[in-house]
């Protein structure tokens, strides 16, 4: 059983509102601030939330109060949030923001002599609802998964440090967008040219392929690191074939400049791939190259 038993939401729109009306339904005394309140207060009185007509009021009491706001407000509003916390409160930013973000907000809360915690919330909240993985960073990290985790919240403390988590987040997110605005670009084009079949047939063989090695990084960085002047020439030729479709190649052009970017970082630093140990080291390789 949690000792977890009063909890405020500032923010009730989507992730605010599915984890807090699911935390109300344990019985747990859940209340929300949020700018829309007004349009929100049926909803929220529905789940039997308490709708805060000021922030100090929706926060009082709580023991947790959860920032769920866009990633553009995060600052704002751990800012006005230090200006009413009381120093036994943890605030719980689990708003999609880069490290550097979050460690700002930790100064905020932390000057108001509260407590912060930072998640990184690394799947969509619906469908998973509380189960959604949260890894949790900070000082009280530990302390606070042991509370919400008996309520059913998917939270794991991943460091002591502010930062780490939401690295993980971003860097997940680089290679999660990232796959989805290729496939946009990919597959337009190959519909235009009416071959996304052929397209889809050769991914599907590739990725098998890929399932199967035991070190899929080792294997990617390894093509860039001893072909990358040459991937980067043929995107461009991509690019070409993409604009001649009326399509803009964001990615491709983007892929052909990083590919040239590691070949230049390797040239600056000395570094030439058949010098470089096997099997393939990509974190090795990483370390070695200039900043």
């Amino acid at each position: 059983m949690s000792d977890l038993s009063r909890i405020a939401f500032v923010g009730f729109g989507e992730a605010g509102g599915i984890l807090g009306s699911a935390l109300a339904a344990k019985g747990v005394q859940v209340s929300m601030f949020d700018l829309r309140r007004d349009a929100l207060r049926e909803k929220a009185q529905a789940a039997r939330v308490r709708v805060g007509d000021t922030l100090a009021s929706a926060i009082e009491h709580a023991q947790i109060i959860v920032s769920a706001v866009t990633a553009q407000a995060d600052l704002e509003v751990a800012q006005a949030v230090a200006s009413c916390i009381s120093p036994d409160q943890v605030y719980l930013d689990i708003n999609s923001v880069s490290p550097h973000t979050k460690q700002h907000a930790q100064a905020c809360i932390e000057d108001a002599g509260a407590r912060y915690v930072e998640s990184a919330v690394m799947a969509p909240v619906p469908p998973y609802g509380l189960a959604v993985p949260m890894l949790l960073g900070g000082a009280e990290a530990a302390r606070v998964a042991a509370l919400l985790t008996p309520l059913g919240l998917n939270v794991r403390a991943v460091s002591e440090k502010i930062g780490v988590a939401s690295a993980a987040k971003m860097c997940r997110s680089v290679m999660i967008k990232g796959i989805e605005a290729l496939t946009v670009e990919c597959l337009r084009a190959a519909r235009h040219y009416d071959a996304e079949s052929i397209v889809l047939a050769s991914l599907a063989e590739t990725f098998t392929k890929m399932r199967d090695d035991a070190d899929v990084p080792g294997y990617l960085i390894s093509r860039v690191a001893e072909h990358g002047r040459r991937r980067a020439a043929e995107m461009r030729e991509v690019s070409q074939t993409l604009e001649e479709a009326g399509i803009v190649p964001f990615m491709s052009d983007a892929c052909a400049r990083l590919q040239d970017n590691i070949v230049d970082a390797m040239q600056e630093g000395g570094i030439d791939y058949g010098s470089l140990a096997t099997p393939f080291d990509w974190r090795a390789f990483f370390d070695g190259l200039p900043e």
